[in-house]
């Protein structure tokens, strides 16, 4: 599961030149310093470099807390690469262990640190044109409480009836598109896809989460609860069985999307199943695999604020430190996400189904895939070298693979595409 990471900003309100330069000699040395106390934990080191003002808008208990808060979601700060200056602050590239982002430091005459804030780093976003055979058509669910956004793909040369995929993305604040500017994700792999099944004569449906993109909703998140997903998959698988240029509606469910989509094509007009990056356990003890690398009492807080779920109690005193993945607000959400078992809807699973797994996925694993496998015997496993969790080609190193994240224009894994579409092929 992709981690969500909020935004801080620490810094007093500036004014910006409208010019960029490269910043002056005197940033790189703060630069190095906040890069050694940070990832030697230690802001008080940090909050020393502070000045007056900063200092007054920013108590060190409050900057402690936040520091171990960013370093736990984001991991050591591996490398930072100047990107622009713009008076008085210079925007750096900042490379951590889980993800990249923006730091940006602002300074003083004195060499004092004015500004310090994070803000999610995206490249430049290439246009991925369609194939000019393809006609993308905008879709509109409606809901009791919100509006699901979505893109329609068509072939226009498909003569008669043609099938249709429904695409359910992945964990997080992920768009129709595959990208989040929160997680630092710009990899268009939704996009992608429904692009090459398009040439291939198949089309696609691909939408926005709730409250994600255009799509929109009235709830908070409080409110939030895993089988809202759900709902709005059967709603539009519904409406794909409705329209009658499709003679059959697949289904297929990315890393989280996976159990969305198995819980969706329980008694729905569907032929078939793709699990593509499906999680083979609950979602409960993938987090906790993600958590192993935090101190054990934090491991420990987390368990026991799942023990409580499972009584039906929440848990309002909770470190800030496991805000990202446990604060009050989505324990409703995260409650009625663990109570399902991917394994347990596979075997009740009652039509085709393909799993597809990438060998260099960071965030799910083969053993994943093998275990989805042994509850339907049935089902088609196939694991593809190279293909990492945004189902590109990439190394198995971590920095490396991560980096791969966010390129847009990088293809999806060609074996990826083959192997869905002889599978939406051979279905009848």
């Amino acid at each position: 599961m992709m981690r969500r990471v909020y935004t801080t900003a620490l810094a007093l309100l500036l004014t910006i030149s409208a010019f960029a330069q490269t910043a002056p000699a005197n940033f790189a040395p703060v630069l190095a310093r906040f890069k050694k106390f940070y990832n030697a934990n230690q802001p008080d080191s940090i909050y020393a470099m502070f000045s007056p003002e900063m200092k007054a808008s920013m108590t060190q208990d409050k900057w402690n807390t936040t520091t171990a808060q960013i370093k736990t979601q984001l991991g050591a700060l591996v490398k930072a690469e100047e990107s622009k200056y713009v008076a008085p602050t210079a925007i750096y590239k900042t490379t951590f262990a889980n993800a990249v982002f923006n730091l940006n430091l602002s300074l003083n005459a004195q060499n004092k640190l004015i500004g310090v804030f994070f803000t999610p780093y995206q490249e430049d976003v290439k246009s991925i044109a369609m194939d000019p055979s393809l006609k993308e058509e905008p879709v509109l669910h409606k809901t009791f409480n919100s509006s699901i956004s979505g893109t329609l793909t068509v072939p226009t040369k498909v003569s008669g009836q043609m099938p249709v995929v429904l695409i359910i993305a992945g964990s997080g604040p992920t768009d129709r598109d595959g990208n989040s500017p929160k997680l630092g994700l710009n990899s268009n792999t939704y996009k992608m896809l429904a692009n090459e099944l398009g040439k291939s004569g198949i089309a696609t449906l691909r939408y926005d989460k709730r409250s994600i993109g255009a799509a929109v909703t009235a709830a908070k998140e409080k409110e939030l609860r895993f089988e809202d997903y759900v709902d709005d998959a059967v709603g539009l698988i519904q409406m794909l069985n409705e329209d009658k240029r499709f003679s059959k509606v697949i289904v297929l469910g990315h890393s989280e999307g996976s159990l969305v989509g198995l819980l969706s094509i329980r008694d729905q007009p569907v032929k078939g199943f793709i699990s593509v990056a499906g999680a083979g356990q609950p979602a409960e003890y993938l987090v906790k695999e993600q958590l192993k690398s935090q101190p054990k009492f934090l491991q420990d807080q987390f368990q026991t604020m799942v023990d409580s779920l499972k009584k039906g109690k929440f848990t309002d005193d909770i470190n800030p430190s496991l805000y990202y993945i446990a604060r009050p607000s989505i324990q409703p959400y995260l409650m009625s996400w663990f109570r399902y078992d991917p394994i347990r809807m596979m075997k009740k699973t009652k039509m085709p189904v393909l799993i597809l797994q990438g060998a260099n996925d960071l965030q799910v694993t083969v053993s994943d895939a093998e275990k989805l496998k042994k509850a339907d015997s049935d089902a088609k496993l196939v694991i593809i070298p190279g293909m990492n969790h945004v189902l590109k080609d990439a190394p198995a190193d971590r920095q490396q693979n991560i980096a791969t994240y966010n390129k847009p224009d990088l293809p999806l894994k060609p074996e990826l595409v083959t192997n869905i579409v002889d599978f939406v092929n051979s279905i009848k």
